[in-house]
């Protein structure tokens, strides 16, 4: 039945526009691709496992990626991106002052846990031995590298113009992946909490030294 407006004339009938259901579409089968390389690895990752779990046809999920390399590269990059817009957002809300750096590296470290860094692990160890996979790992390492550092650097306040800071940056991104590694292998949670307390001191002792 046609919806008819009170003079009588045929109402307009309100739809989502087909560009914003494209846009949903292709998130959701971004996020079924991670969840599935966390679950199933590379090899268990087909693009019709993953249409099926996104809730689409594999067509409709090749019409956005025509290949499967292209598709998980993007989904990490997607993922990650959106879990470092948390981490920002959530490190807007702590207060200033003792135990500010400590929370801070800790949510940093959330990138290198959980199902995010088992897809990640599972695209790198693809990209070793895949020839089509390793320039979409590349690229996305690249990506992925300078977005975590620059997160880093905003949210700890960190000045890149003083000697040795970019490296204490980089130290501190590669430890955070060192226990994420770690942690794939059997819970690290309590040597990973000592380890980000004396990153924290030793942060804030060097800015505390270049500030007097």
């Amino acid at each position: 039945m046609t919806a008819r407006s009170d003079a009588g004339a045929p109402a307009p009938v309100t739809r989502r526009p087909q560009q914003e259901r494209g846009r949903l579409t292709r998130q959701r089968v971004l996020e079924a691709a991670v969840d599935s390389l966390a679950e199933h690895g590379w090899r268990g990752s087909s693009v019709t496992v993953i249409a099926k779990r996104a809730g689409v046809s594999r067509g409709a999920a090749q019409h956005f990626f025509p290949t499967r390399e292209a598709l998980f590269a993007a989904a990490i990059e997607h993922v990650t991106d959106i879990r470092l817009d948390e981490i920002r957002k959530g490190a807007a809300d702590l207060p200033r002052g003792r135990g500010r750096t400590a929370a801070v590296i800790d949510m940093l470290s959330t990138l290198y846990t959980g199902p995010l860094f088992k897809a990640a692990l599972q695209l790198w160890a693809a990209g070793s031995t895949e020839p089509e996979m390793r320039p979409h790992v590349l690229l996305l390492e690249a990506h992925l590298g300078r977005q975590a550092h620059r997160a880093a650097v905003d949210l700890l306040d960190i000045d890149e113009n003083i000697p040795g800071a970019r490296e204490t940056i980089q130290g501190l991104l590669d430890m955070a992946r060192g226990l994420g590694l770690a942690d794939v292998i059997a819970d690290d949670t309590a040597r990973r909490r000592r380890i980000i307390l004396q990153w924290a001191d030793i942060i804030d002792n060097e800015r505390a030294r270049l500030k007097s």
